[in-house]
């Protein structure tokens, strides 16, 4: 059985060169160890990007898209199997349904909304999944400095901020993914 992986990115392909060669680099290495890629369905930015080098590669790709989006005319028409749903949220639950695992590669407000809507629902044991960060170029490093100051100032459980999975190497993250082992967390911090 394929294993499902979910790459949040953004619709922009930002302005270093590097998110768009790791983002093909991530695809190429979803096609060809027999993963599929669930995604947001785009056709531009990171997400075109990501989509394309799957599909280029021999892979296969879900696209779970809102009509609004589709209606703005940025829905992928070249992948395997493209969804249309109502809204962002339903597009959410679905994505997080198909997944077997997630990846938040670079990208704006609805990456980091994603990442931490996924994080968060695996605190608090609605699933078991791995949840990553592709740090590409160490564009999330500001934001893990910020979640290692929320550890510090007692608001994140060191033992919960440490099932994030965090590296800019495209073997490693598949190796962590595979050797992720889910812990029973307790919900909230003691005193």
């Amino acid at each position: 059985m394929k294993q499902n992986i979910c790459v949040y990115c953004g619709a922009s392909d930002g302005l270093r060169p590097e998110y768009t060669t790791y983002a093909q680099q991530l695809g190429k290495a979803i096609a060809l160890q027999h993963r599929r890629l669930v995604y947001g369905g785009g056709n531009r930015g990171l997400m075109g990007v990501i989509a394309n080098a799957v599909i280029s590669h021999g892979g296969e790709v879900i696209g779970i898209i809102p009509e609004r989006l589709v209606k703005a005319e940025t829905a992928h028409q070249g992948i395997t199997h493209l969804e249309v749903v109502q809204d962002m949220h339903q597009r959410k639950a679905r994505m997080a349904e198909l997944a077997d695992s997630f990846i938040a590669m670079p990208g704006g407000t609805g990456t980091l909304e994603e990442l931490y809507e996924v994080w968060t629902a695996a605190q608090i044991g609605y699933h078991q999944k791995p949840v990553s960060l592709f740090n590409i170029a160490g564009f999330y490093d500001k934001m893990l400095a910020f979640l290692e100051h929320a550890v510090a100032e007692g608001f994140i459980r060191r033992q919960f901020y440490e099932t994030l999975i965090v590296t800019d190497d495209t073997d490693e993250l598949f190796q962590k993914i595979d050797h992720y082992f889910p812990q029973n967390l307790e919900r909230w911090i003691k005193k």
